[in-house]
C-alpha cells in the first residue's frame, strides 16, 4: 500500500519495468501483454532478488485452496508466460531460475527502489532539500562509510548476499611442494564459513575443480549460482603466513572488500575464524549466539604438528581412496604425537580408518573401533567439531547398528556445520536405510540447495537405491563428460545399466570402475553382472579371486554373498550374509535397499537377518515388486 505523500515507484531490471500498483510490465517503455497471476508472481520474485521463493509460498499466496494438480498446472503455465515475455530460457536463465523441486529465484540485477515525495512542496524547496541531503550523505560516506551510505550515494547496487564460493587460494611461494598448504588454507576457510547457517557455502570438492582456472568471478558465480566469490592467495615463509583476500559481488561485478593478513603459523586457526567473521559482516549475514561462539578465536597450534595434519588432509582429498587413507594415517599419528591436544588430527585419523573400512581394505573390526576411538578423543578435546560427531554417527550406523545413537550424532554434526552439503548427503543414506524416503528426499533437496554441485555420484546412489535407474544414467553421463576418469560415476552408471538389463554397457563401465579405483570390493559388482547376464564361468572365476585375494588381509563376505545371489545360489548367499553379519560388515547396513539382494527378500532367513539388526520393516520388498 502506498503511504500518503508518496507515489509508487516501478521495479526496474534490464530494459524492463513493472508497476505493482497498475499491474503493468513494460520493455523500453512499451507495454507487454502480461497481467494477473503472472504479474503477481513476477513482483513476488522481484521483491526478493537473489533469494529462493518456494512453490509452497506461491501456492499459499496466489493459489490458496487449489488442488496439487491445479497448482502445478497453474504455476508451470505462469512461469512459461513470464519467460516468453522476458525472452528468458529455463535451460539458460537470465532472469528466472528454477530450483528443482523447491521453487524459483530472480537472478538478474534489480535497481533499488525509493519512494518519491509527492509534489506538494515547491520545486526550489525540493532542490534545497535534495542538495542538503546529498551533502550530508557525502560527508557521512567520506568520513564513516557506514551501512552502505557510500554505495547509496554513488548509485551502486548492493544486492543481498546469501550464497558464497571460496576459490582455491593461489600458492605464491613458487614452490609446488607448498600446494598442500594452500589447499589446506582453502578448506579451513570453507569449513569456518560453513558454520554460518544463513550463508550458503559451496563445498571444497565442488570448488577444487576451479584450481588454476582462467574464468572470471562472475562466470564462476553464475555456474555455481552464488551471489559472491572469495578469491585470494597464500604466501608462506617458514612459520610466517600471509593470506590476501577479496570479496567480489557477482552481479553487478564489483569488489566489496579486500584485506591482507600476516600471521604466525601458530595463530592460523584463529585467523580463519577472524576472516569468517569479517566476511559474514561484509555480506551482512546474521549469526546466532552459537555461531558467534563457534567463530570465536581458536587456540594456537604447534606449527610442525599442523603441517603434518595438512599433509594427511591433502592425501585424503585425493579421491577418498583406501590407499590414500593408508598413506595419510602416519601424518595424523605424527601430528598427534607432536600436539596431543589438537583435535584436527584425531578427525583425520577417524576419517582415514572410516575410508579403509568402507572400501573393505581392512576388516570392520579393525576399522570402526579405531574410528570410534579417534572420534571420542576428538569430542573430548572439543565437542563443537562437526567431523568428530559425523565420524561417531557413521560408527553407530555402519558398525554398531545403533540407529538412535547414529541419528543423534548426525543431528549434532549438522547443527555444528549446517552448510556442509556432503554431511547432509551422508545423513540421506541413513534415512534411506531407515525406510524414511520422504525425509531422505527433503534432506537431499537441502544438500542441493546448499551446493548444486555436491559430488553427484553420492547422489546417484540415492536414485539407484530408489530404483530410478534412468535418473542415475542421466546424471552420470553428464559427470563423465566433464571428469571421464571419476570411478564412482563409472560404478553407479554400470550398476544402473545392469538393472536395465543393458549388460553390453554395464560390464565395461563396472570394469572401468575397477581399473580406475583398484578398490577390492568392486570386482564383486563385475562378477554379479556376469552372473545375471549368463556368463557364469567369468563370474565364478572372479568369485574364487574374491575368496582368496592376493595381498589382501580381509575377505569381504558381503561381496561374496552378492555374487552368489547373482548366480541364483540362495543358500550359499545366505551363508555368506550370515558371515557378514557376524563380522559386522558395514554393507549389511544397506541390505534393505541394495537392488542386488532383491531375489532374497522373500526368504524368511533374510527377513530374520534384518530383524536381528533392528532394522525397520523392509520397504525395499515393495520396491522390488515394482
Amino acid at each position: 500500500m502506498v503511504e500518503p505523500n508518496q507515489v509508487s515507484v516501478p521495479i526496474r531490471f534490464g530494459p524492463f519495468e513493472v508497476s505493482p500498483d497498475s499491474g503493468e510490465l513494460r520493455k523500453n517503455g512499451t507495454r507487454l501483454k502480461l497481467s494477473g497471476q503472472a504479474i503477481q508472481v513476477l513482483v513476488t520474485l522481484l521483491e526478493r532478488p537473489g533469494q529462493l521463493v518456494t512453490r509452497e509460498e506461491l501456492q499459499q499466496k496466489l493459489w490458496p485452496g487449489a488442488s496439487f494438480g491445479d497448482f502445478e498446472h497453474g504455476i508451470n503455465a505462469v512461469i512459461k508466460r513470464l519467460r516468453d515475455a522476458l525472452g528468458d530460457s529455463a535451460a539458460q536463465p537470465k532472469f528466472i531460475e528454477t530450483i528443482p523441486l523447491r521453487g524459483y529465484r530472480f537472478i538478474a540485477a534489480v535497481e533499488e527502489r525509493t519512494h518519491a515525495l509527492a509534489p506538494s512542496i515547491s520545486h526550489t524547496r525540493t532542490w534545497m532539500l535534495v542538495g542538503s541531503a546529498a551533502f550530508t550523505l557525502l560527508l557521512a560516506a567520506a568520513t564513516l562509510n557506514v551501512g552502505g551510505m557510500r554505495e547509496a550515494f554513488l548509485g551502486l547496487t548492493r544486492r543481498p548476499i546469501s550464497s558464497i564460493a571460496v576459490l582455491p587460494l593461489a600458492n605464491l611461494s613458487n614452490d609446488p611442494q607448498q600446494e598442500y598448504f594452500a589447499d589446506g588454507m582453502t578448506e579451513a576457510l570453507i569449513t569456518e564459513l560453513g558454520k554460518i547457517s544463513t550463508l550458503r557455502v559451496i563445498s571444497r570438492q565442488s570448488m577444487m575443480r576451479y584450481k588454476g582456472t582462467k574464468k572470471s568471478a562472475p562466470e564462476i558465480a553464475g555456474e555455481l549460482n552464488v551471489d559472491a566469490v572469495v578469491d585470494g592467495s597464500v604466501l608462506r615463509a617458514g612459520d610466517q603466513v600471509r593470506i590476501s583476500l577479496q570479496l567480489i559481488q557477482a552481479v553487478p561485478e564489483r569488489q566489496l572488500w579486500a584485506n591482507s593478513y600476516d600471521r604466525d603459523l601458530r595463530d592460523v586457526l584463529a585467523l580463519h575464524s577472524e576472516i569468517a567473521r569479517t566476511v559474514a559482516g561484509q555480506v551482512r549475514a546474521k549469526l546466532t549466539l552459537k555461531e558467534h561462539a563457534l567463530l570465536a578465536s581458536a587456540p594456537p597450534v604447534n606449527p610442525e604438528a599442523y603441517e603434518s595434519y595438512l599433509h594427511g588432509a591433502h592425501l585424503l582429498s585425493d579421491g577418498y581412496s583406501a590407499d590414500s587413507a593408508q598413506r595419510a594415517i602416519p601424518h595424523f599419528e605424527r601430528a598427534i604425537s607432536l600436539d596431543p591436544g589438537s583435535v584436527l588430527p584425531y578427525c583425520g585419523l577417524a576419517t582415514s580408518y572410516w575410508i579403509r573400512g568402507h572400501w573393505a581394505a581392512i576388516s570392520p573390526r579393525d576399522a570402526f573401533p579405531a574410528v570410534k576411538a579417534a572420534a571420542l578423543k576428538a569430542q573430548e578435546l572439543d565437542d563443537d567439531v562437526a567431523c568428530a560427531h559425523w565420524a561417531l554417527a557413521e560408527v553407530h550406523f555402519l558398525y554398531d547398528w545403533d540407529w538412535a545413537a547414529a541419528e543423534k550424532e548426525y543431528h549434532r554434526a549438522l547443527e555444528l556445520s549446517p552448510g556442509d552439503a556432503g554431511l547432509h548427503v551422508k545423513y540421506v543414506y541413513f534415512l534411506i536405510n531407515q525406510g524414511r524416503d520422504d525425509e531422505a528426499l527433503s534432506e537431499l533437496k537441502r544438500a542441493l540447495e546448499i551446493d548444486p554441485r555436491v559430488p553427484l555420484p553420492r547422489i546417484g546412489f540415492f536414485f539407484y537405491f530408489a530404483r530410478q535407474y534412468d535418473e542415475v544414467i542421466r546424471r552420470d553421463i553428464k559427470i563423465l563428460e566433464v571428469t571421464p576418469n571419476f570411478f564412482l560415476a563409472h560404478l553407479t552408471l554400470g550398476l544402473a545399466y545392469e538393472q536395465k538389463k543393458d549388460f553390453s554397457r554395464a560390464i565395461p563401465e563396472l570394469k572401468k570402475a575397477v581399473e580406475l579405483s583398484q578398490e577390492k570390493v568392486f570386482p564383486a559388482f563385475v562378477a554379479h553382472a556376469y552372473a545375471v547376464s549368463g556368463k557364469t564361468r567369468e563370474a565364478r572365476r572372479i568369485l574364487e579371486e574374491l575368496k582368496q585375494p592376493a595381498g589382501k588381509s580381509y575377505v569381504d563376505p558381503w561381496a561374496i554373498a552378492l555374487v552368489y545371489t547373482g548366480l541364483g545360489e540362495r543358500d550359499r548367499a545366505m551363508e555368506w550374509l550370515e558371515k557378514a553379519y557376524r563380522n559386522r560388515d558395514h554393507d549389511m547396513s544397506f541390505c534393505k535397499v541394495w537392488p542386488h539382494l532383491d531375489p532374497l527378500r522373500s526368504d524368511p532367513r533374510f527377513q530374520d537377518l534384518l530383524r536381528r539388526m533392528n532394522l525397520p520393516p523392509d520397504t525395499a520388498l515393495s520396491r522390488s515388486a515394482q
